[in-house]
């Protein structure tokens, strides 16, 4: 990709049942080290989140598990056509780098497949990374069998092909439910950290993660330059997973490896003390500047 300037925007995707707002600690950190980001809401999140009455305080389960939700419907195609058009926009100043931590790097390899010539680099921060199956055949194998995810699932509320969305209840006072969450996303973090992040989730998200066609695309997503970033206290997405992702996608484009980052942060914590990724993404703007 060219570019007549060499200052290079950072544009940020969130992950599952998050939004815009959970990456403002990393610009932060980014802005004061000199560079430009831009977070973006994927459709159905943000403003344009559902938020039932029922979810509020005191809440009403039954009410909340029929809420219509904004969120049926929208499609991974629909996230792709959203971050394109950020991408466009932000490429007319200087090279891109494509930031997504957590489910968010689904939509990454999709945007990757479709419009590899509007970024200069991709980055993965503990992200899914889809090469060799989708997100449900990964979520079988044994690397993910250590997930703490599993020990969450009594927040999910309704039916989610009846609602169109999956819900998640994040408000709930069971602290057994609460505890295995924080295990699972905060371990590292205080309980103020973990009920803080709790209060930026949205209840619903997608129930399209993507399939056999949205994995990542040797001839497109494979010449885009990309980082992995590893997370190895991540209770979410276990380290031995994101090892895959990274071995799998290094496999299918061997002339154009992952290069690799380590973190110790669990997979929440990465986003509250995101001093050290800030330093990781400022050496990638410099090396981007000069890919345009």
């Amino acid at each position: 990709m060219t570019s007549t300037t060499t200052t290079t925007t950072f544009v940020l995707v969130h992950g599952s049942n998050g939004n815009a707002s959970n990456w403002s600690a990393l610009q932060r950190e980014l802005a004061l080290l000199g560079h430009r980001s831009l977070a973006v809401d994927l459709p159905g999140h943000g403003s344009g989140a559902t938020f039932p009455a029922a979810y509020q305080a005191p809440q009403d389960l039954a009410a909340l598990a029929a809420a219509p939700s904004a969120m049926a419907g929208v499609t991974l195609a629909d996230n792709v056509e959203h971050v394109t058009g950020v991408l466009r926009r932000a490429a007319e100043h200087g090279p891109v780098v494509l930031v997504g931590h957590s489910r968010g790097g689904i939509t990454l390899t999709a945007v990757g497949n479709a419009a590899p010539d509007l970024v200069d680099r991709l980055v993965y921060v503990s992200a899914w990374c889809c090469v060799d199956s989708t997100p449900a055949e990964y979520m079988q194998g044994p690397e993910y069998a250590t997930s703490a995810l599993g020990d969450t699932m009594g927040l999910l509320v309704g039916d989610p092909a009846a609602l169109g969305a999956i819900r998640m209840n994040w408000r709930t006072a069971d602290p057994d439910l609460l505890a295995a969450l924080r295990t699972a996303m905060l371990a590292d973090g205080s309980e103020d950290e973990f009920r803080s992040f709790l209060n930026t989730l949205e209840p619903d998200e997608s129930l399209d993660a993507g399939g056999p066609d949205d994995r990542a695309r040797a001839a497109t997503w494979g010449r885009i330059p990309r980082t992995y970033v590893r997370l190895t206290g991540d209770r979410s997405i276990p380290v031995a997973l994101q090892d895959r992702f990274v071995a799998e996608a290094d496999a299918l484009t061997p002339e154009n490896p992952f290069q690799v980052h380590t973190l110790d942060s669990s997979h929440v914590g990465v986003l509250i003390r995101p001093r050290q990724a800030a330093k990781i993404l400022a050496g990638l703007a410099v090396e981007s500047a000069g890919e345009g």
